[in-house]
């Protein structure tokens, strides 16, 4: 237990030394607009060598400092959370694979070594969701696992690509993309693989799966690494889709995952569920900014949705945690008056979600509003992008109140207490940045001021949605309690929007144990029978007969000479004959 303690405890130093080193880096690199280009030679065979490239730019080292500083804070609340766990180093040490991974990816600029953190994010996670290894984690592990395989083939398909341009940095090729028919070919294919992982429309089912980790696992994936490695990879390879066709493509399925999510999250009764769906509406929303050719906003929007969805989850987890493991909405309540401290951070979490003026949330979502109100969108566009605005705002207070108002309605003898000081230290910290962490990246990435002019109309659109949908989220669900739930539900259309428009089902279609078996015999009878038996098996046995025979002839020996000669003598002498 000692060694576990000081593992999160050094874990937590370490990471957060680098998060704050590669803060005042990346801050220095905006000021003096500068990029650093390594490439190490690993090593060298003959002509042929192995090097390693990294890129440090500010985005590069601003991102990396978030994910860092979220680890570290992550690492440290999973002492307390998951100290009943007997082998907390090994988790302690998949965390940190992890976020090496996710390092990996940040500072690639050379697509081999973006596959190498790619892969082992996918790897990582798969071994972090069947981490408590009961069915229903295996399930959703191997879900994550063979969605995510779809992105994988894509991304090494577009390396297979980049073999005709004598380079896999494709960096060196940014201002060349947009005017070759190759690279539409490479960017189809990076965002393909940018969706798969990021979960958009129809690869969205594994995510809400994903939940089956433990809740640590799950505020470091939902916030700064995992799904939002796809949006990080668009946002480098923004210059080739902004203006082709596939940016209407990408519009189009981001809006409609943003929509679909706050759909489903207002049926949702599982916690960790509800915060994870909102996880995929915001991306949804990254997504469509960056099809619209605002790669800066998108990344302004990713870091403060990192600060307060982390935070989101770790309260959510304290809760879960104070409850004995039970996430069932329905049966919580009066949370402002058993535990205050959570409490706090949770509403602040949630209204920093919502948009609520001058929390980090905020600064970045009100701005990509008055952006989409400037352009020039088509209608179907726009009302996803204001109607799903108004679900957020809806599903969040409609949380607020199964959580906050009333009493606690699970147990009449309950421990619910704010004495888990390691997870509330954790969690007070990014309080404190999910409240002022917006203000400061606005000032640091955008610090000239833009004027934005727009009639009172259209201004005034954010606010009456966001109310609009609060008074829903409160007000009618508060009414629905006084209804049976369980017969809204049969409703087919209630049905058909609360579970993500049947996405798990058809990601599952025929996934049972007839197919499974049918595999397994096609393994045995192709890859394993007539695949060897054609293929390798039959070259090497034929290669190892003719060596055999060549060593035989090469064996210099008389006598065997002179019997081969004889032999020859009487095989012509009886064909002569």
């Amino acid at each position: 237990m000692l060694w576990s303690l000081s593992l999160c405890v050094l874990s937590f130093i370490f990471l957060m030394l680098i998060s704050l080193s590669s803060l005042f880096l990346g801050i220095w690199f905006i000021m003096k607009d500068m990029v650093i280009f390594i490439e190490w030679e690993i090593f060298g065979v003959n002509s042929s060598v192995v090097i390693m490239t990294f890129l440090f730019d500010w985005m590069s080292l601003l991102f990396l400092s978030f994910v860092m500083f979220i680890s570290s804070l992550v690492i440290y609340y999973s002492d307390e959370y998951m100290e009943g766990d007997l082998v907390i180093d090994r988790f302690i040490i998949l965390v940190l694979m992890f976020v090496l991974s996710m390092m990996f990816l940040i500072i690639s600029p050379n697509l081999i070594s973006i596959l190498l953190g790619w892969d082992g994010l996918g790897l990582v996670s798969y071994c972090l969701v069947i981490y408590y290894q009961n069915v229903k984690s295996y399930s959703a592990g191997m879900l994550t696992a063979l969605s995510n395989r779809v992105g994988d083939v894509a991304l090494l398909m577009a390396v297979a690509w980049m073999l005709n341009f004598g380079s896999w940095n494709y960096i060196y090729y940014l201002d060349f993309m947009s005017i070759s028919w190759e690279m539409n070919v490479i960017g189809s294919l990076v965002i393909l693989a940018a969706m798969t992982k990021s979960a958009q429309i129809p690869f969205s089912s594994w995510l809400p799966a994903a939940m089956a980790a433990p809740t640590p696992v799950s505020a470091l994936v939902h916030s700064s690494t995992l799904v939002t490695a796809g949006v990080y990879l668009l946002i480098r390879f923004n210059s080739l889709i902004c203006y082709t066709e596939l940016s209407k493509l990408l519009l189009l399925i981001s809006g409609l995952t943003m929509f679909m999510a706050g759909l489903g999250a207002n049926f949702e009764f599982d916690l960790k569920s509800i915060i994870a769906l909102s996880t995929l509406s915001q991306l949804g929303l990254m997504m469509s900014i960056l099809a619209m050719g605002y790669a800066k906003l998108a990344f302004f929007h990713l870091l403060t949705h990192a600060l307060f969805k982390a935070l989101l989850f770790m309260c959510a987890g304290a809760m879960i945690h104070n409850m004995g493991n039970f996430q069932d909405i329905r049966v919580m309540g009066g949370f402002c008056k058993h535990m205050p401290l959570t409490t706090i951070c949770f509403n602040v979490a949630n209204l920093a979600l919502c948009g609520m003026p001058f929390l980090a949330g905020f600064y970045s979502k009100d701005l990509i509003l008055e952006v989409t109100s400037m352009f020039s969108l088509n209608m179907y566009s726009f009302f996803l992008y204001f109607f799903s605005t108004g679900l957020t705002v809806c599903y969040s207070f409609r949380l607020l109140y199964y959580s906050m108002i009333g009493d606690f309605n699970y147990e009449p003898y309950h421990p619910l207490s704010d004495e888990g000081w390691i997870m509330l230290r954790g969690m007070l910290m990014l309080m404190v940045m999910a409240v002022f962490g917006g203000c400061m990246l606005s000032w640091v990435l955008f610090p000239s001021p833009t004027m934005i002019c727009l009639p009172m109309k259209l201004s005034g659109l954010v606010l009456i949605i966001s109310s609009l949908g609060a008074f829903i989220g409160y007000e009618v669900f508060k009414m629905f309690i006084s209804f049976k739930m369980g017969e809204l539900n049969k409703n087919l259309c209630m049905n058909f929007m609360g579970t993500m428009w049947f996405m798990p089902f058809l990601s599952t279609y025929k996934m049972n144990k007839m197919s499974l078996q049918l595999g397994q015999e096609v393994i045995k009878s192709l890859d394993q029978g007539w695949s060897e038996e054609l293929g390798g098996q039959m070259f090497y046995s034929q290669f190892k007969s003719l060596s055999q025979l060549i060593q035989w002839w090469q064996m210099n020996n008389l006598k065997i000479y002179l019997l081969s000669f004889i032999i020859w003598v009487v095989v012509l002498v009886v064909m002569m004959m």
